[in-house]
Order: structure tokens, then C-alpha cells, then sequence
């Protein structure tokens, strides 16, 4: 079994100057640092207009050290594959090829690129930091944005439609690896981004990432609000690896045991206040299905 990564062995090397424009308390300024960690030196990042192209500056301000192409919204996954290409025709077979997007340009505008990159079998890692919104354009619904939240385009009684599956619609494209991880569990993705480096072809690693501005909290709650949806059940952490399903780290280790009641994460954010208590008892009923079938597959 490999060794998991500690705050003792995690390396030192820091891949993100010490000034960048994100908002206090940013979840992705902590997935970002450690993701970066992870991946290490020798990567070329891809980007599309997000948050991230705001946290990392624009021409000629940096915040990372390592080179970036920013792209058009859609053509994330598509641009990740010439670099690829780029690199082949070059014979380096060892500089790592990351995409990086938001919730808004992987699971809606960037979708269509990502599954053709999946099904080509194209050799990147893509990463999405879910904040579950277009925060970078005012806090506009996505595809990620659960069910019943309010954004700006969802202003009264929030968003109708429920939280679109992300990992699970890759990993029908049967893919090698696909996981989740969260903002608030920072040693858990440095792991699973450096086993994504190990897996030839394409990678996802899905990652939740609480944002203060969009979801309506305090900036210096942003880890212990990462917990609570983990701890709630409301996410998952889990790994898809040549099709075997598994819970990893905290979620794990709730298996068979009480988890907090969702109230506890909902009451924390604006973004919730237009929940009835029916709703919120039927998110209660949803999440105790789920971890009912969890349970039941450990037990055997």
C-alpha cells in the first residue's frame, strides 16, 4: 500500500508566488497550492476563463511558476490534447499535460471537449474545482449547482434541477481513473493527483471547493464547511479505478457509522435560505439512501 502523503513529507516546494487575487477564504487558492504540489514542476497547465485565470493574474502577472495557456471556455480539454500533441511530435514523453476548469467549463460549455478527450484516450489529467456556480461572472446557476440553491439567475426559489453527476457521466466513458476530493481534505488530493501522474491516458479528479462570496459564509469557515459536506454525506470522497468503485479517507472512514444531518451544512450558507423544511428533509432522505447502499455493499 502506498504511503500516504502527511503535512511532514509533503514537499516544501512551493509552485505559487506568495501574492494572487483570489477572494479571502478561496477555496481554490488551497486545491490550486497542493494540486500544483502535486503535479510538480515539470507540467504545462491549460485554463479557461474561471476563477483560476483571475487567482493567477493576467499577462504579464503570474501567480504560478509554471507555464499556463489560457483558452477559450469551451476548448479546454481540445487544447489540452495539442499540447499533447505538441509534446509527442517533440518526443517528450514526460511532461505532464493538466487541465484545469471550473464547474461551469467542465460540466457545461467544456463537457463536449472533455468526453471527446476521454474517449480518445487522450493522456492528460483534467481537474475540476466544483464551487458549483459561475462565481467568476456573478454567481450564475451551473450544471454543479445543487438543487434549490440561489444564484443570480436562480434568485427566488433557487435552482429547480438537481446537481449534475460529473464524475459518474466520465466514468461511463470508462476511463481508468476517476476521483473526487475536496478543498478541505488538501492531503487526500495531493495523493490522488499524484496516482493520476502514475495512469496513462485521461484522468478526472472532481473536487469540491466551498466559496465565501457565491455561497453566502464567513471566509474563515471555508475548511470546517469543506468537512461538513463530506461528514454530512452530502460528498463523497471515492476513486473509480479501472471500474472498481471505492470511498477513500474521511468518507471512508464513515462507513457503518452516524453521519451529522445535513441542516448542519445547509444552515451555514445563504445560498440554502430558500429551502422548505420538506426539501431539506427529502436531501436528508436522499443522502440516507445512498450511504444505506454504501453500507450494504461493505457488509457484502
Amino acid at each position: 500500500m502506498t504511503e500516504k502523503t502527511t503535512i511532514l513529507n509533503l514537499p516544501e516546494d512551493e509552485l505559487v508566488h506568495p501574492g494572487n487575487r483570489a477572494c479571502a477564504g478561496c477555496g481554490l487558492s488551497i486545491v490550486y497550492r497542493i494540486g500544483l504540489k502535486a503535479l510538480g514542476r515539470d507540467t504545462i497547465l491549460v485554463v479557461p476563463p474561471s476563477c483560476l485565470t483571475v487567482l493567477q493574474g493576467l499577462y504579464p502577472i503570474a501567480a504560478t511558476q509554471l507555464p499556463c495557456l489560457n483558452v477559450t471556455f469551451a476548448s479546454t480539454a481540445a487544447a489540452a490534447t495539442g499540447v499533447l500533441g505538441a509534446l509527442r511530435a517533440q518526443k517528450n514523453k514526460d511532461t505532464i499535460v493538466a487541465a484545469w476548469a471550473g464547474d461551469g467549463g467542465t460540466s457545461d460549455i467544456g463537457l463536449q471537449a472533455l468526453s471527446g478527450a476521454c474517449e480518445r484516450g487522450e493522456d492528460l489529467i483534467f481537474i475540476c474545482y466544483d464551487n458549483e456556480a459561475y462565481m467568476n461572472t456573478g454567481v450564475q446557476r451551473s450544471g454543479t449547482t445543487p438543487q434549490g440553491v440561489i444564484t443570480t439567475t436562480t434568485p427566488f426559489s433557487g435552482k429547480a434541477q438537481k446537481k449534475k453527476d460529473v464524475p459518474a457521466i466520465i466514468a461511463a466513458h470508462g476511463i481508468d481513473y476517476v476521483a473526487t476530493a475536496s478543498a478541505s481534505y488538501p492531503l487526500d488530493l495531493y495523493d490522488k493527483i499524484v496516482k493520476a501522474k502514475t495512469i496513462k491516458g485521461p484522468k478526472y479528479i472532481h473536487v469540491h471547493t466551498p466559496c465565501p462570496a457565491g455561497w453566502g459564509f464567513d471566509p474563515r469557515y471555508t475548511v470546517k464547511l469543506g468537512k461538513l459536506a463530506v461528514e454530512t454525506g452530502l460528498f463523497d470522497l471515492y476513486e473509480i479505478q479501472n471500474g472498481n468503485f471505492a470511498l477513500t479517507g474521511a468518507s471512508e472512514k464513515l462507513l457503518g457509522k452516524d453521519r451529522k444531518p445535513v441542516t448542519d451544512y445547509l444552515k451555514t450558507q445563504v445560498r440554502f435560505k430558500a429551502l422548505s423544511d420538506e426539501q431539506i428533509d427529502n436531501i436528508q432522505k436522499e443522502t440516507d439512501a445512498k450511504w444505506a447502499i454504501y453500507n450494504e455493499e461493505k457488509n457484502g
